[in-house]
């Protein structure tokens, strides 16, 4: 046998392999074939003596003819030595750096490919399950609540509510100083009241110049200022644009009168009759501030017609150029960065052209006595045909200004047609075209009594016509009805805003309704402002004028009671009206049964009114109990099955109740009192057959605690 390593050859971790046998003249000790340690053994061919140093896995051995002249045949025996400790030690691994050549080796094996395949296929199903579960959870999800529907609204009459530059009139400066308010009622949404250039005869309710700002309140790049303003607080804006009229003084009308070229026809002119030095109108009909609705121009020598007003003259809505000029007016503010317009007095902005009187309610009464508005059924000056295709062009220009991601723009109408709701109704739009987001509602301010009853009636009729999918919304208050204390009693003030923030919908304030602010009393109020005791100036602490203005007098006198009744003070008290009020918002954004769930009639009576907000998939219900009249004992437990014997207050108007735990068989509430009660229950009510057809949901929800999400399908 032939010694077979060498040490050298072992450090090398190579394979050494001597043939013996007898070569003629040569020494064969010398000969030797050197294969690395990671090829196969392998047979050497029949030249045999071939030094081999770079022997390649997989290549077949060659061996190499010598020159015959000075070799001859070795023999075929051969024998091989290899120490076991060295192959092992040979054996190649898997290390950081290695070429793609031996990379490739190992990716070919069973082990590494059967992995690999195993890790990709994991991955593909991995990701179609998270596709499909994503597609599932927005198919399932409901829609989330616009901007307009998770806030409340905030309505500010402008020059009431703070004044910046010590003339005594608010302005838009004075609005940004007091932003953090609006944030501390955790409030997203401001509605300021018109603020276009104007004469202030009508209050800025007509505009002479819908491009302008009236320099009351300031400039344009005050309005520009303010607007980044709220939207760096995360809050929304919405202003008025009321486009039935404008001010006489605006330039369209100076150049109507004056018959100059297209402005000739945008308002209403009709001659008129003179005689006996008197002008007589065309019809009878009548303004809503009474007396005869058609005004003689002496420079064009014939009357034009106004609804309200003769300082407003009516604009010819029936003329194309009009609806153009109010659709650049649109594009113009929403351009500025208005998220919404409120468009006010739209059921005035077509009249019929016949020119017929309009029936009097009276048939026996005499026409030449007929002066007031209310002696008319005005059927041919509200709500002709046509006007719903022109609210839903004032939408379609609006949509152009929502289609960026997060700016919606929202539109409102404003009118109150009181006791003709189905009217009302009607601005919603269709389920295929879209009109208003909602119409603004009134019926909580139109109550001519104060009951349980007449609180379920306004909420009932509302929630009975409003089209399926719609949203509510509610108000108590307005620049145009006497505040809530004024109008049925400061004891009733706290219950009122408790009903406001727990209805479904969204809640509209009128500044200073958070404090309970009442009217300014009549004797304080010159003949000028006679009709504007609801406008007086916003009562923010106790110092002089209220905090409003830092100058010598305000446009209107303050309230006698502003020293304790006003924000500084109330911010401070954790039994006043404002800090109910913030607990109020605080529940409505907090708990989902009460900003989307659903709303139940549970009883009502003189005294109280009493209904649940519930969500399908959660067990926690909320139990409203107002009373709005007098003192009062009721047992729940035997109106609603399976309702738990206890439940405990989260929040009442006597402030000291709240944590308390009442039984549901004998729930006793005082003259303006109102319970918020929390239970847990199996059972909600709008499952129940007794409920069915008292039960109103606007945008279904159902929650899942296993998931922690929304969903539709419930």
């Amino acid at each position: 046998m032939c010694p077979f390593v060498s040490e050298k050859h072992k450090s090398q971790n190579f394979w050494n392999l001597r043939c013996c046998g007898q070569f003629p003249g040569q020494d064969l000790s010398s000969k030797t074939v050197e294969v690395e340690a990671r090829s196969l053994p392998m047979e050497l061919g029949e030249k045999a003596g071939v030094e081999n140093n770079g022997f390649v896995q997989h290549e077949a051995f060659e061996g190499k003819e010598t020159d015959s002249s000075s070799q001859e045949e070795v023999p075929k025996t051969c024998s091989v030595d290899v120490d076991p400790v060295a192959m092992e030690e040979t054996v190649l691994k898997p290390y950081a750096g290695m070429p793609k050549e031996v990379l490739l080796q190992f990716s070919s094996q069973a082990r590494y490919r059967v992995t690999r395949e195993i890790l990709f296929w994991l991955i593909i199903a991995g990701s179609i399950a998270l596709v499909c579960a994503t597609i599932a959870i927005i198919a399932l999800s409901p829609k989330c609540l616009d901007w307009w529907q998770a806030s409340p609204i905030y309505q500010i009459y402008p020059r009431s509510f703070k004044d910046s530059n010590m003339d005594g009139n608010g302005d838009l400066k004075g609005i940004q100083e007091k932003l953090d308010h609006i944030t501390y009622l955790n409030i997203k949404t401001i509605w300021i009241t018109s603020f276009f250039k104007s004469p202030l005869k009508d209050l800025e309710y007509g505009a002479e110049d819908f491009y302008d700002i009236d320099p009351i309140f300031g400039s344009m790049r005050d309005f520009e200022n303010l607007i980044a303003a709220i939207h760096d607080k995360g809050l929304k804006v919405i202003m008025d644009l009321i486009p039935n009229h404008t001010s006489d003084k605006h330039q369209w009308f100076q150049l109507s009168r004056n018959r100059t070229g297209k402005y000739t026809d945008y308002y209403i002119w009709q001659d008129c009759m003179q005689a006996a030095g008197s002008v007589i109108p065309p019809n009878n009909w009548v303004s809503v501030f009474g007396n005869s609705s058609w005004q003689f121009d002496d420079v064009r020598e014939q009357c034009y017609f106004h609804q309200f007003g003769k300082e407003q003259p009516d604009l010819n809505f029936r003329n194309p150029a009009v609806q153009q000029e109010i659709h650049d007016i649109i594009k113009f503010w929403l351009g500025k960065g208005v998220d919404g317009l409120s468009f006010g007095t739209v059921k005035f902005l077509l009249e019929a052209t016949h020119l017929r009187d309009e029936p009097p309610v009276n048939k026996s009464q005499n026409g030449e006595s007929i002066t007031a508005y209310s002696q008319l059924y005005h059927d041919y000056t509200t709500t002709q045909v046509g006007l719903h295709d022109i609210i839903r062009s004032f939408r379609h220009t609006m949509n152009e200004f929502s289609r960026e991601p997060g700016r919606y723009r929202f539109m409102g109408s404003d009118d109150n047609e009181k006791d003709d709701i189905e009217a009302t109704m009607m601005y919603y739009g269709t389920t295929f075209i879209q009109e208003a987001d909602f119409p603004f509602n009134f019926n909580l301010i139109n109550m001519k009594n104060l009951s349980g009853n007449s609180i379920f009636e306004a909420v009932d009729s509302w929630m009975k016509n409003m089209p399926a999918g719609k949203w509510p919304n509610w108000a108590v208050g307005s620049p145009n009805a006497a505040r809530i204390s004024t109008r049925i009693g400061n004891e009733y003030i706290n219950v009122m805003n408790m009903l406001l923030l727990t209805l479904p919908g969204t809640p509209v304030t009128y500044y200073g309704e958070e404090i309970g602010m009442e009217n300014i009393a009549s004797e304080n109020v010159s003949e000028e402002h006679a009709t504007l005791p609801e406008k007086s100036p916003m009562q923010w602490d106790g110092k002089v004028n209220a905090g409003f203005t830092e100058g010598n007098s305000s446009w209107l006198p303050v309230n006698s009671n502003y020293q304790s009744v006003n924000v500084e003070i109330q911010s401070t008290w954790s039994n006043s009206t404002l800090s109910l009020y913030r607990a109020l918002t605080l529940l409505r954004n907090n708990e989902l049964p009460m900003n989307r769930g659903w709303m139940c009639h549970i009883w009502n009576d003189s005294n109280v009114f009493v209904y649940v907000r519930e969500l399908d998939g959660l067990d926690t219900v909320f139990m409203m109990v107002l009373n709005f009249g007098q003192e009062s004992t009721i047992d729940l437990k035997a109106i609603v099955p399976n309702l738990p014997s206890e439940a405990a207050i989260r929040l009442s108007t006597h402030f000291s109740n709240a944590g308390k735990v009442v039984n549901t068989n004998l729930i006793k509430t005082e003259m303006g009192e109102g319970l918020v009660l929390e239970y847990k229950t199996a059972k909600p009510v709008h499952t129940m057959e007794a409920f069915q057809g008292k039960c109103f949901v606007a945008e279904k929800a159902c929650y899942s605690k296993a998931l922690n999400l929304l969903y539709m399908n419930c």
